[in-house]
């Protein structure tokens, strides 16, 4: 099982809420989710990430032997340019999802709380002879969020990773108290997964399980690279995008506003049709209540659920858009 994380200093910022698993230690709120929500999506704020799994690998081989492991092409990866990737089993299913950048002599990733120690496992198990160090970064560098738009002046002894969706921030842990009080409002992480299932943007063990391929996910193109060598998976990989479809896929839900509370994650998901005894179709994955939207959520049903059919999270209504196509 993955350790727990260390409980971040923000904690002890007025109005933090502690959040539950899978992102214990950091703050699921400051008081007011909403206003946190609006702050985000206008671009101000950050959001503590502290909790996040950091490794970083070293060496002059480093790009060319993670592209090897990885789905996405990375042996010529240009310094600063943010991607993701995952590690796949020898039958195509999910293990690891990770961020990464490289900044010209180092290649940053974080990856879910708790799960870098068995992600370096894996890495060191496939070094071989490969110029390459593996290192835990968690204890000493802080993963930091800034929203899409923010102007914040980033410190210069951090390490940027840029996306369309915000900036990561590789920060010295030791530094995170003073990053709070020049950059603030913090912002809890109950909005960042609002914004998250807004955007229909997966997540390693909520989205996935066990037997979850890249393709069920919308994976295909941001986190695997369809025209690269080998790699643990490839096969399975290529099979279904040449050849089939993916047994299940993602969609997008709009709840029924009037219940009071949220499906959890692994609620079963059934035709409205047939009630709430009728056969399981697929479960929820993230649930979430969004400052525009209302009540929202994301889950992963088979495939050949009709995308216009009305369906049940629990004894939840729900409205279902498609996110990966059937």
């Amino acid at each position: 099982m993955p350790r727990p994380s260390s409980a971040s200093p923000l904690l002890s910022l007025p109005g933090a809420v502690p959040a539950e698993a899978p992102d214990e230690g950091v703050a699921a709120h400051y008081g007011d989710l909403f206003r946190e929500q609006r702050a985000l999506a206008d671009g101000t704020g950050f959001v503590d990430l502290s909790h996040r799994g950091v490794v970083t690998v070293t060496g002059a081989e480093r790009l060319s032997w993670l592209h090897l492991l990885l789905t996405q092409h990375v042996s010529d990866l240009p310094p600063g340019q943010a991607t993701e990737a995952l590690i796949l089993s020898a039958h195509g299913h999910i293990e690891h999802a990770v961020s990464l950048v490289d900044d010209g002599e180092t290649t940053w990733m974080h990856t879910e709380p708790g799960n870098q120690e068995a992600l370096i496992a894996y890495l060191e198990s496939m070094k071989f002879f490969y110029r390459a160090e593996v290192a835990d970064r968690t204890d000493e560098i802080a993963v930091v969020h800034l929203p899409a738009g923010s102007i914040a002046e980033v410190p210069g002894n951090a390490v940027v990773r840029e996306t369309a969706h915000g900036r990561d921030l590789f920060l010295p842990r030791a530094d995170l108290e003073s990053f709070a009080a020049d950059h603030g409002p913090a912002i809890g992480v109950l909005a960042l997964e609002a914004l998250r299932v807004e955007a229909h943007r997966p997540r390693l063990g909520l989205e996935t399980d066990h037997r979850t391929i890249p393709h069920e996910l919308g994976w295909i193109g941001t986190a695997v690279h369809l025209q690269k060598g080998c790699y643990r998976g490839q096969e399975t990989v290529a099979r279904v995008h040449n050849l089939g479809k993916p047994p299940r896929r993602l969609v997008f839900l709009h709840l029924d506003g009037s219940e009071v509370h949220l499906p959890p994650h692994g609620t079963p998901v059934r035709l409205a049709s047939d009630g709430e005894e009728g056969r399981q179709l697929g479960f929820v994955t993230t649930s979430a209540r969004h400052h525009e939207l209302g009540p929202i959520a994301l889950a992963l049903v088979k495939r050949n659920v009709p995308v216009d059919a009305p369906l049940m999270a629990g004894s939840t209504a729900a409205a279902q858009e498609v996110v990966v196509e059937p």
